[in-house]
C-alpha cells in the first residue's frame, strides 16, 4: 500500500519503510510527525482519492536527522553593463522514515 502525501508545498509518493528528504519540519531527531494531508491512499483497485484529502488517512513519519543540502550558486549577470551578483544558498531539509500509513 502506498500514499501520496503533501508537505512543504511538494507531493511525495511513499510506502512504509521509505526514507525521504522533505522541506524542513519543526521537529527534533527521533520525534514522530503525523501528516494528515493525504491526497491518495491504497493500491490498485483499492485506491482512495481524496477531494482534496482522504478523510481519516494519515502517514506517520519518524525524523532521522536535520540538515542542509549542498550549496548552489545564484549568479546574476548582464553583459556589457558591469552588473554581477553572486549569492550562495543551502536549502534546509529533514530526513524522515515512513513508519506507518493508516487509511
Amino acid at each position: 500500500m502506498y500514499a501520496v502525501i503533501t508537505t512543504g508545498g511538494k507531493q511525495y509518493r511513499v510506502k512504509e519503510g521509505d526514507i525521504l528528504f522533505v522541506e524542513r519540519l519543526q521537529a527534533g531527531e527521533g520525534d514522530t510527525v503525523e501528516i494528515t494531508d493525504v491526497l491518495a491512499v491504497g493500491e490498485g483497485e483499492d485506491l482512495k482519492v481524496g477531494t482534496p484529502f482522504v478523510d481519516g488517512a494519515k502517514a506517520v513519519l519518524k525524523v532521522l536527522s536535520q540538515g542542509k543540502a549542498k550549496k548552489i550558486v545564484v549568479f546574476k549577470y548582464k553583459a556589457k553593463k558591469n552588473y554581477r551578483r553572486k549569492q550562495g544558498h543551502r536549502q534546509p531539509f529533514t530526513k524522515v522514515a515512513v513508519e506507518k500509513i493508516q487509511a
